[in-house]
């Protein structure tokens, strides 16, 4: 019998499921559900389309022909309401009734909203959508004076897009430095030196207690705790995301921040799985559940889920993601799990150069390159592999790492 696999999300994680069934199962029917109204675009461009370094078509990965030559439904502008789990079928606003044999939920999440005063004030925008993105670039471009708010790898983002647009910026955060739950301030410090250059100006222990507004209701100044002012017409938060699993209220899927899926990226109801950044998944590297925002890590759990959704318990995700910033005249990267961990080395090569790695029960699990990003080939394989490694952090941390070098595993 014809199989039939709805997939709800069209981003990287959904897109690589469906292509992966349609190769596998040249005979499945394919639906693909997305609330947006365009299919899959690159989520890792749109900050450059932002900055006005690039036009619109090398965003856009697939057209609706893409789908259209592969046999798969695809539905935009759809938004699905309801999942019945014992009838295999949902809902959408439209009150269609969709059946399936086999559910993906990849949904991803929507911008955390910053629960202060006059947050919802025009002039104050988050940073998701590629329709997120053509806001911030058209309103970065006519703006003289922002602010920025969110010190992970989002808000980063949108400092760069200050920088690139000539905003005279402030980038507020409540730490002693950017993303300081996986640098230390002395390998930050390379990034906010690099920020000062293009024009944005980090303030550190500092947020947001309240948005100013003109008599027309457009932001104008944010006030932070200490009670101090910074003018800003233009604002960009980017605090983290929402998870959208409101469709799978009543449904039995657990979820805790995240829908928990196995390592076959399957829930713990039959037949419905999930991927991409909503999950809470098992890694099997860690030994532990884990969430990752990363796009090559939703693009390779898309994929797996698929395979598994064909033949469960076929293949497990096993996956080291990176995540790459090249907004600056350095590059930047992270890897596997950068911000967990009982144990740490890190080492400044130059002005530019700087490299972290965190470690747990003496096995890597995640780090930071600034400047050269060449090791990360040779850390990844250690994360992969579970050396235990910790006890050989001047080896780990020559310029050039040699993995030979160090001590067998056997041997420790």
């Amino acid at each position: 019998m014809t199989q039939s696999y709805v997939i709800i999300g069209d981003g990287i994680a959904g897109s690589s499921a469906a292509e992966t069934l349609r190769e596998e199962a040249p005979d499945a029917e394919i639906t693909v559900i997305t609330d947006e109204g365009e299919a899959l675009y690159n989520r890792i461009l749109i900050k450059e389309f932002a900055k006005g370094k690039l036009p619109e078509m090398p965003v856009s990965i697939h057209e609706p022909s893409w789908y259209e030559e592969r046999d798969i439904d695809l539905r935009l502008n759809t938004l699905v309401t309801n999942v019945d789990p014992e009838g295999h079928r949902l809902r959408t606003h439209e009150e269609e009734i969709i059946e399936y044999d086999k559910l993906l939920v990849a949904t991803g999440g929507t911008p955390a909203q910053l629960p202060v005063e006059n947050s919802d004030a025009d002039g104050i925008h988050h940073f998701w959508t590629f329709e997120d993105a053509r806001a911030i670039g058209e309103h970065a471009e006519e703006a003289e004076t922002g602010i920025v708010v969110g010190a992970g790898l989002l808000g980063i983002d949108l400092a760069a897009i200050c920088g690139e647009r000539d905003v005279d910026a402030h980038y507020l955060m409540r730490g002693d430095c950017w993303w300081r739950y996986a640098l230390s301030t002395e390998g930050a410090e390379i990034l906010h030196e690099a920020m000062r250059d293009r024009g944005v100006d980090p303030v550190f222990q500092s947020g947001v207690d309240h948005f100013e507004t003109d008599d027309e209701g457009h932001v104008t100044a944010a006030v932070d705790p200490n009670g101090d002012r910074y003018d800003g017409e233009f604002v960009a938060i980017a605090i983290g995301l929402d998870f959208n699993t409101e469709i799978l209220q009543g449904t039995g899927v657990d979820y805790d921040d995240g829908i928990l899926v196995d390592e076959y990226m399957q829930t713990n109801v039959d037949d419905i799985y999930a991927a991409g950044d909503i999950t809470r998944y098992h890694d099997t590297i860690l030994g532990e559940r884990a969430q990752n925002g990363s796009w090559d890590s939703a693009k390779a759990q898309g994929t797996i889920a698929a395979t598994n959704m064909l033949d469960p318990g076929s293949e497990p995700f096993r996956f080291v993601s990176s995540y790459s910033i090249t907004h600056f005249d350095f590059p930047f990267l992270s890897f596997g799990h950068p911000t967990i961990g009982d144990d740490e080395a890190e080492r400044k090569y130059s002005e530019t150069e700087w490299r972290r790695l965190a470690f747990k029960d003496g096995k890597i699990v995640g780090g930071v390159l600034i400047g050269d990003l060449s090791p990360q080939s040779a850390y990844k394989r250690l994360m992969k592999e579970e050396r235990v490694v910790a006890d050989q952090k001047d080896v780990l941390l020559e310029k050039s790492v040699d993995v030979e070098r160090l001590a067998p595993a056997q041997e420790q």
